[in-house]
């Protein structure tokens, strides 16, 4: 599977973002738990060169706790914090004020020494698109002023959005890419739905899925599809998850589309369990 997606606008969104590093104090990343390498931009730390910034592993209710707290000690350095949060219900935020705080004392020690009462942090967000970059704006801003959604590349524009916490957010859009030049990457960011899904052959890409999980989280795939076993071809399991979950056309043919899009909205809403598929 050869995936080669670059909108317009996300060339545009990279010589914006470079000229807007000098309006902000710090950069909150997020990426993906489940993928954190793949979620990541190869073109961020070229672009956050020498500003403070907060790694957010978005999703983490859907990742493997264990694998995602190896994560978080392999990204951290003086520079750089990692934690890992669920945007959506706000659990691991309340610790970004403090980050903060910690990795910009030098400024803050600077402006009251001037005599400065109230300071406030100028934040840069970003991530490539659907890692929940306007869901972690909402929470922090306590408003729906980002437009959040479930396909990649809701957020269009850039836009300042107050809180009441000493953070003034830019949001941005997410930034992808042009040539995802190795294949597992690629996968990783079609599972995990980072891809739009128009543009894929969602049958593959369902096999694929199983494939991987039947190396990585067998039991994973048997509990939640009630599998007594597993056959060692993908296509075999997908024809029994097919039966259990009654995707069958009339004379008994299986629909592969409908199974296909069962497994991998299954996989994104985390009912296949906690799963990550990258590692330190």
């Amino acid at each position: 599977m050869v995936i080669n997606w670059f909108p317009g606008h996300m060339a545009k969104t990279k010589r914006e973002l470079k000229e807007s590093l000098k309006l902000v104090d710090a950069v909150i990343e997020i990426r993906d738990a489940r993928i954190v390498k793949s979620s990541e931009n190869p073109d961020i730390n070229d672009i956050c060169e020498g500003k403070p910034r907060i790694i957010l592993l978005n999703k983490s209710d859907l990742s493997a706790p264990l694998i995602t707290k190896g994560w978080i000690k392999c990204l951290s350095n003086n520079n750089v914090k990692t934690i890992s949060a669920n945007c959506v219900t706000g659990d691991g935020l309340k610790s970004i004020k403090s980050l903060l705080n910690e990795l910009l004392k030098d400024k803050h020690d600077r402006a009251k020494q001037r005599g400065i009462a109230k300071i406030v942090d100028r934040v840069m967000v970003v991530g490539i698109p659907n890692v929940g970059k306007s869901s972690f704006i909402n929470r922090i801003a306590k408003s729906k002023n980002a437009k959040t959604g479930d396909r990649p590349g809701v957020t269009k524009s850039k836009q300042w959005i107050r809180t009441k916490i000493g953070i003034e957010l830019m949001d941005t859009p997410g930034i992808l890419w042009p040539k995802l030049e190795k294949p597992e990457t690629q996968l990783n960011l079609a599972f995990t739905g980072a891809i739009k899904d128009e543009i894929l052959d969602t049958e593959e890409l369902a096999l694929k899925l199983i494939e991987r999980l039947m190396e990585d989280y067998p039991s994973n795939l048997m509990i939640r599809y009630k599998l007594n076993e597993l056959y060692d071809d993908p296509l075999k399991n997908m024809e029994a998850i097919a039966l259990k979950r009654g995707a069958v056309l009339s004379g008994h043919n299986i629909d592969y589309t409908r199974v296909s899009t069962i497994i991998l909205d299954e996989f994104r809403g985390g009912k296949l369990g906690k799963i990550s598929l990258e590692r330190p």
